[in-house]
């Protein structure tokens, strides 16, 4: 999953866990640890990239100095520390993001895994991903990452069009891209992803179909296909309400991604999800642990993470970020051992919205046996199948709701955005219905409470 479609999903559930601190729901809450209590993935985030995108909005900083040594130390000790307070006795896997990670030091990735290693179980074929940036010094990189650890490389091509390129103020030409995704093919087959946008500036679907064709035959066995979206206070957001750039319209973009879609399945790679793509089963495991609600960790300046603080005797799974800017998260390291900003406690009703949204991503959908291990109470059919909006999308041929689970069908995962509030609606007034739902007036505090409380922590 893109750090932006990632980004996009927890600015959303954010808004639908408990803050830290409120009443849970009654009867329906739980003190039983979540599914997979032991084990989580890693996300570590390195925040710093030579230049900024024309898109981006992402967490990212551009450096006047850059002390590698301070850097390796605080992501190493926040690891440390948030592997201790979760008491989580695996990893399953490790996804370097950023930023671009691929300016990071080998040596940086290899004592952050070993420090992993020495606070939990890390097997030697779990999946490690580092992403990289497809300019000639990352594509040098490459080696000496994969002797760091990395067996997995993401690579953000992001466009074979040099005049889109520069539009987007990548720091990268189509050569450059080629020659890289070819020696991390070499170094590590079947085991490289590649990303690429679509609807961008002037684009037409000719053009996009053209691209595609040009891109397939080079891939590996992964492919994440994402649409761009223009973020306000971004200089492409200012280019195009100035009539400098225009974009196109939403008929066109769903033409575009049904089109990539058909070409993808042509070329032998198998959706598993709304923008992922894979071939011989080269899923990623990372990504796949989001969408069906695995524990996460998140180490690094803004990263994110879902987990049970086990250590302080934690037994639901809270929503948390860390510190956005480097300087103050490093910091915060150095004297706390972790940047921690904000805790969200999610109770039983947060976990069951997440594990919609996210397991709804998927081309498999939700499975009655893992909607269980969240639900026990109520099953799929009880909460969503007398529901007349449900029934009608189901006749639309959009949702598939039966014995099995749940899942959008293949037109339905296209339309997923217009679909989810219809089904957290549902949620919600089942939650109504057996009386789950406090009065009114404390969960309008609780709503604003979840937008609006940062905790500051110091002690955990």
């Amino acid at each position: 999953m893109s750090r932006r479609a990632l980004l996009k999903q927890h600015q959303a559930l954010q808004c639908l866990g408990t803050a830290v601190g409120s009443v849970p729901l009654r009867s329906i809450a739980t003190h039983r640890l979540p599914p997979h209590a032991d084990e989580a993935s890693l996300y570590v985030h390195w925040p710093y990239c030579l230049k900024r995108c024309s898109y981006c909005n992402f967490n990212k900083y551009i450096p006047w100095s850059q002390n590698h040594a301070v850097m390796t130390e605080c992501l190493q000790k926040e690891t440390q520390t948030l592997l201790q307070l979760s008491q989580v006795s695996r990893i399953s896997s490790v996804f370097f993001g950023g930023g671009t990670p691929s300016l990071a030091q080998p040596s940086t990735i290899a004592a952050v895994l070993e420090t992993v290693s020495k606070n939990a179980h890390l097997s030697d074929d779990a999946e490690v991903t580092l992403e990289v940036n497809p300019t000639p010094a990352g594509k040098a990189s490459l080696k000496d990452f994969m002797l760091a650890g990395v067996n997995r490389f993401s690579i953000g091509i992001q466009s074979l069009n040099d005049d889109h390129l520069r539009i987007l103020g990548r720091d990268h030409n189509s050569q450059h891209a080629l020659q890289t995704v070819s020696e991390a093919r070499t170094l590590c087959p079947g085991r490289v992803s590649v990303d690429v946008m679509f609807a961008l500036p002037g684009q037409s679907v000719k053009s996009w179909e053209s691209e595609l064709e040009k891109l397939l035959p080079v891939c590996d066995d992964h492919v994440s296909l994402y649409q761009l979206t223009l973020e306000r206070g971004t200089q492409l957001f200012k280019q195009v309400e100035s009539g400098e750039h225009s974009m196109p319209g939403d008929d066109v973009t769903a033409v575009m991604y049904q089109s990539a879609r058909r070409d993808l399945e042509k070329a032998g790679f198998c959706q598993y999800e709304v923008s992922n793509f894979a071939k011989n089963n080269a899923v990623s495991e990372h990504n796949i642990g989001y969408w069906r609600g695995h524990q996460y960790i998140g180490v690094g300046p803004g990263a994110h993470g879902r987990f049970v603080p086990r250590a302080v005797g934690g037994a639901q799974r809270e929503a948390r970020t860390q510190t956005l800017e480097p300087d103050v998260w490093i910091r915060e390291v150095q004297h706390h051992g972790h940047g921690t900003r904000r805790r969200i406690q999610l109770d039983h009703r947060g976990l069951l919205e997440e594990a919609l949204v996210m397991g709804l991503r998927m081309n498999e959908g939700i499975t009655q046996q893992h909607w269980e291990l969240f639900s026990p109470e109520a099953d799929l059919q009880q909460i969503f199948g007398m529901s007349e909006n449900i029934q009608e999308l189901q006749a639309g041929g959009l949702l598939i709701l039966n014995d099995r689970g749940l899942r959008c069908s293949w037109e339905g995962l296209a339309l997923l955005d217009s679909i989810l509030p219809t089904m957290l609606l549902e949620l919600e007034m089942f939650f109504q219905s057996k009386g789950y739902q406090e009065d009114a007036e404390q969960q309008q505090k609780h709503r604003h409470s979840e937008r609006q409380m940062t905790v500051y922590i110091r002690d955990t």
